[in-house]
Formats: structure tokens, C-alpha cells, sequence
């Protein structure tokens, strides 16, 4: 018999398909989403994974047409081309992803791989032989036997491994770990960035890169050919310092880290933005094969910027680091040696590059910008179109606007910079609508129009206000009412993702046991955070006011998909669950949990 928790799981699963046929017609999908491109290495044949419609394009260049589409298992969220140019291996994303591998010439199917939750950005190693592939809510990497085609081990990330790039010699891959996963409470006095995870191939042996203190959102990794370097795009964010302006990048700045691989450790972090205009949101990173020209997909302002080889690595580059917690502007005084090419699409992802070529997939207009890196005039070559032009509902354009900087004063910043994919960046902001020097831990927006107030003080009575609030005093803008619309309609369709720690899709053994003692009266979980969406919605007095908050109270969040919401509590002062009610007493009281009482309660909560 199932349970009533798989019973949930199902219907939620079935109401993302609803959701998925409401929004794009009935099954057949309106909008494309380009999000991730290969290309062959004579240049003449561009692969496009189109996230919306679960296809993959074939693409002939020369003639600028679609060739093919190809339907696959599921959304494709990455690709990988063989060396030899046969295969192509298509990461299809889901709770129990596939990697797919298709004949890169005919487009048929010549096998399926099972690997994990929401894989992405495979990889296939100089042989052939081995693939890798992130798996992003398992917080691991699938090694692959592509010839035997089935998984040979998982090897451990951080959390949210999102993009990976081999070494040309094959022997250390670099796994780029989304969020950071530390505390972010005043007490905590480490550095609070994501890690770049260095994978050995032969011996699967980690180690782990930080990044500068304040790091986040990363997106993409690329190694220079010479194998020596490696650049990652990402975000800085001056979270400590209070948001009272956005101008010069007081909040946010963007950029990408220069590492170098024999010492292991970020040499450089080179702002992308001018002092009086941002660059934000970058996405993806890329090199051409000659390895003189570096390429950055700014999603927010919907450009590609590029700068030479040469520039990163001499003594100047110091002059792009931003002076974060000082000012953060650049030593150069706001003179940037990237050049900014705008594009005639909007939303760029992915940049492929084949000689002096790059491709850059653009998510919002179903289309591919072709960009000549050496042109010293126009750069745009062109655009191929993937499809009609889109009409976006209003839930899209909500979308395009939560990911658009451009809305945002001097284009710094997106909503999606502190709320990544509606979810939230796992940093403290002091965002002073309740006093100062009392930072709060950022929230996820999902269910947040359906979890009134908003923000842990309840500063805001509805998520209405909340959107219309942070254009306001975040993005420090005045736009039209039918935007923050909009942007509301977006994040009302935003559904949970079933938990990794599912069997599939049910409660294991241990968490049926943990939701018996969740639900009882010697635990009481469920009187704060009962079903359907964990909260009662109201504000709570549980022992974490600080001297500087104006309340004891705070506000009861939905538990749904609390199992990527890390740090918790409203200052992120513990990283686990576990630490929460073992160490925190949260919500215990006098109650005394044993070891396997307090491991079944910890993985049902890890559940929902």
C-alpha cells in the first residue's frame, strides 16, 4: 500500500505536467529554450538542446537552417560531443535522469544510461571512452562507461554541481558547484563562497578550490587549451555590507575567476561590468581553440563579452578585481578591456565556439546568435532561427523579466541574482525594511504567493507586495504595473521538484517513520508545519531573536522543497537539518530524540 506522502508526491508530480501542458498548449510545446549548444569541429554542424520542447536540433550552419529535431527523455539540459564527432551524449534531466546518446549524424537513438536527479554538462574524456555527468540534486558526478553504456561509480561535489570542463589531458575534471554551503550568520567567520570541485579520473580522489568570500550563482567552468587555467562565471555579492544603493555594483558585481591549476587557487576575479553599467547575470564561459579569445554569455543584458587571453593572464588583470566591502568598483577606475557585443535575442545561455565562430543559444527568442570573434567592427554575423518567434504568455514574459537586468538601475542585477531559478542564493542580505544589522537568510519563492506574509519579519503582507517592493528598493527601478504582474504570474507556476531522497517517488522506510513522529503529539512538528504546504502560517517565538531584531517572532516557512533551501533558520545559522534539531533543539522543547529517531525525522523532512 502506498502511502498518503507517495500518494502527494504522484499528484505533485502530475500537476508539473499539468502545469507544463497549460503553459505551452496542450502538450505540444510553444517555446523552444535553447539552453545548451556543441558544435562539430569543421564548424559546420551546431547541436542545440531545446530545454522547453525536450528536443534536440540539428543545425547546418553554412546554410543557417534546422536540419532536424529529435525528441528525447526528457528535458535536455546538456550536451557533449564525441571526439571523434559519431556521438552525441544528451543529458536529459528529471528526478531519475538519462543520458542519452544519439548518432550524431543520423540523430538515432543508440542508447540510454540511467544517472541522477537533474543531470547536466556532460563531459566525454580525449578516448571517448568515459563520460561524466553532474548530477545536480544528488550533489555528485556519474562517471560513464559510454561502450558498456551503463554508470561506473559517483563521485561526491558540494551542492548543485552545474557545469564541468576536463583538463586537455584527461586526467582532473573541474565540477562547478552552484551555491555556497556554509552558514551565513554573524558568528560564522569563514568564507562563504562555493567551492570548485577538481575531480582526479584515474583515481577519483577530490579536492576543492573556494572561491572569493561572497562568490555565488555559479554557471559555467572552461579550461584554457594550455591546461594551466581555468575560468568560472559567477557573481560577487557584497552581502555584508548594507544594500542602501545597486549603483557600481554596491550589491552585486559580475564576474569570472582565473584559477590556476597547479597551484589550485583563484588567482584573479576579473569584474565583467563598467563602473557605470553592469554586466548582469553571466552565464556561460568559453575559449576558442586557439585558446586567444575568451567569451562570457551575460544572460541579464543579453550580450556576449570577450576579451583577449592575453589580458587575463598579464600583470593589468588585477585592475578588473572589484574592492568588494571597500567599494566595489574596479583599480581601473571603470575602464573595462572586455568588449560588450549586444545580441538581438534575449536570454543567452550557452556559448559554443569553432574557430573564430561562437554560437550563443538564446533562451527567450528560440534562436542562436552567430558572432565573428575577430571582427573588429559588427560582430554579429547573424541569427538562425529555431523556430517561429514566440509569443510569450504572460507567465514567460514574467520569466524573462525575473532573469532580465536590464530592468534594473544600471543593470547590475536581476531578481534572479539573489533568487536563482525562483530559489534562493544561501547568503544573509540586511535588506533594512526591519532595521538594520539584523540580516536575514534569503527565501525561496516558490509558494510564496500561496504562503502569505512574505519575508521572516512578515514585513510584506502578500508576495505581490514583495515583488513590487524589490523593484522598487532592490533593483532600484520604477517599471510598469503589468511587469511586477507578470513577474507574479511567473513564480505561481514555479513547482516543486520531487526530493532526491525519494524511492521512487515515495517515502523510503526511515522517512515513513520519520513522518509518523513528525505527525505525533510527543513531537508536534505538524502543529507549525502541517500538510499540504508545512505551514500554519504564522509567526513564531523559537529562541533565534538577535539584540538588533524588532521582533521574537518569525515567521513559519512551507517546508516543501526544504531539502535545497540551506542555510536554515532566518539568520543561516546551521547548514543541515540535522544540525537544526540536534543542535538547535528546534521545535523540540523538552522532547529527547535517540540517534534513530532524530536520523528517520531528519529524512522525512529531507523529503517533502
Amino acid at each position: 500500500m502506498r502511502s498518503r506522502q507517495c500518494d502527494a508526491v504522484v499528484l505533485g508530480m502530475l500537476w508539473v505536467v499539468v502545469l507544463g501542458e497549460l503553459a505551452f498548449g496542450g502538450g505540444a510545446a510553444a517555446y523552444l529554450g535553447p539552453s545548451d549548444l556543441a558544435v562539430s569541429k569543421d564548424g559546420k554542424i551546431l547541436y542545440a538542446a531545446l530545454a522547453d520542447a525536450r528536443q534536440v536540433a540539428w543545425i547546418d550552419v553554412g546554410g543557417g537552417k534546422l536540419l532536424r529535431r529529435i525528441d528525447v527523455a526528457g528535458e535536455p539540459s546538456g550536451l557533449a560531443l564525441s571526439p571523434d564527432g559519431r556521438r552525441l551524449v544528451v543529458a536529459c534531466a528529471a528526478p531519475r535522469s538519462t543520458l542519452v546518446v544519439l548518432d550524431a549524424v543520423s540523430g538515432s537513438h543508440v542508447s540510454a544510461i540511467p544517472v541522477g536527479h537533474t543531470a547536466t554538462s556532460p563531459v566525454i574524456g580525449a578516448d571517448g571512452r568515459r563520460a561524466y555527468v553532474c548530477n545536480r540534486f544528488n550533489n555528485d558526478v556519474s562517471v560513464i562507461d559510454l561502450a558498456e553504456g551503463k554508470e561506473l561509480a559517483r563521485i561526491p561535489a558540494v551542492r548543485e554541481p552545474v557545469a564541468a570542463a576536463l583538463t586537455p589531458d584527461g586526467r582532473t575534471l573541474l565540477v562547478a558547484n552552484h551555491l555556497p554551503n556554509t552558514p551565513t550568520d554573524k558568528t560564522f567567520r569563514g568564507n562563504v563562497s562555493p567551492v570548485v570541485t577538481l575531480i582526479d579520473t584515474r583515481t577519483h580522489a577530490t579536492a576543492a578550490i573556494p572561491l572569493t568570500h561572497g562568490a555565488n550563482g555559479l554557471r559555467g567552468v572552461c579550461v584554457l587549451p594550455d591546461g594551466k587555467h581555468a575560468l568560472v562565471s559567477h557573481l560577487l555579492s557584497n552581502f555584508e555590507m548594507i544594500p542602501f544603493r545597486v549603483d557600481m555594483g554596491w550589491i552585486n558585481v559580475n564576474v569570472v575567476s582565473l584559477i590556476d591549476l597547479d597551484q589550485r587557487k583563484v588567482i584573479h576575479t576579473l569584474g565583467i561590468d563598467e563602473q557605470h553599467i553592469g554586466a548582469g547575470n553571466p552565464w556561460d564561459v568559453a575559449c576558442s581553440a586557439d585558446g586567444q579569445r575568451i567569451c562570457v554569455s551575460v544572460a541579464g543584458t543579453h550580450q556576449v563579452c570577450v576579451i583577449d587571453r592575453r589580458q587575463l593572464l598579464d600583470d593589468s588583470a588585477g585592475n578588473m578585481q572589484p574592492m568588494m566591502g571597500v567599494w566595489p568598483i574596479y583599480l581601473s577606475l571603470g575602464a573595462s578591456a572586455w568588449r560588450r557585443i549586444e545580441l538581438t535575442g534575449r536570454g543567452p545561455r550557452a556559448i559554443a565556439v569553432a574557430g573564430s565562430t561562437a554560437f550563443v543559444a538564446q533562451y527567450f527568442s528560440d534562436s542562436v546568435e552567430v558572432i565573428d570573434l575577430a571582427s573588429q567592427g559588427d560582430a554579429s554575423v547573424g541569427t538562425i532561427a529555431l523556430g517561429p518567434p514566440p509569443e510569450l504568455t504572460l507567465e514567460r514574459r514574467g520569466e524573462l523579466l525575473f532573469h532580465d537586468a536590464t530592468i534594473c538601475y544600471q543593470h547590475w542585477q536581476s531578481c534572479a541574482s539573489c533568487h536563482p531559478d525562483g530559489r534562493a542564493d544561501g547568503l544573509n542580505w540586511d535588506l533594512m525594511n526591519d532595521g538594520t544589522d539584523n540580516s536575514k537568510n534569503t527565501k525561496s519563492m516558490l509558494l510564496a504567493h500561496e504562503t502569505p506574509p512574505a519575508m521572516a519579519e512578515r514585513v510584506r503582507m502578500t508576495a505581490e507586495d514583495a515583488v513590487r517592493s524589490g523593484i522598487a528598493h532592490i533593483l532600484f527601478s520604477t517599471r510598469p504595473e503589468e511587469e511586477a504582474t507578470a513577474i507574479d504570474a511567473y513564480l505561481k507556476q514555479l513547482a516543486p521538484l520531487p526530493s532526491p531522497r525519494l524511492v521512487d517517488g515515495c517515502l523510503s522506510p526511515a522517512a515513513e517513520r520519520g513522518r509518523k513522529l513528525f505527525e505525533s503529539d510527543r513531537v508536534g512538528c505538524a502543529l507549525c508545519h502541517p500538510e499540504p504546504l508545512y505551514t500554519d502560517g504564522l509567526a513564531h517565538n523559537v529562541g533565534t531573536r538577535s539584540p538588533k531584531e524588532q521582533t521574537d517572532r518569525f515567521d513559519t516557512p512551507t517546508l516543501v522543497e526544504v531539502w535545497r533551501t540551506a542555510p536554515y533558520l532566518h539568520d543561516g545559522r546551521y547548514t543541515t537539518i540535522e544540525q537544526l534539531l540536534a543542535e538547535g533543539g528546534h521545535g523540540l522543547g523538552d522532547t529527547k530524540l535517540s540517534a534513530r529517531e532524530l536520523a528517520d525525522l531528519v529524512e522525512f523532512v529531507l523529503s517533502l
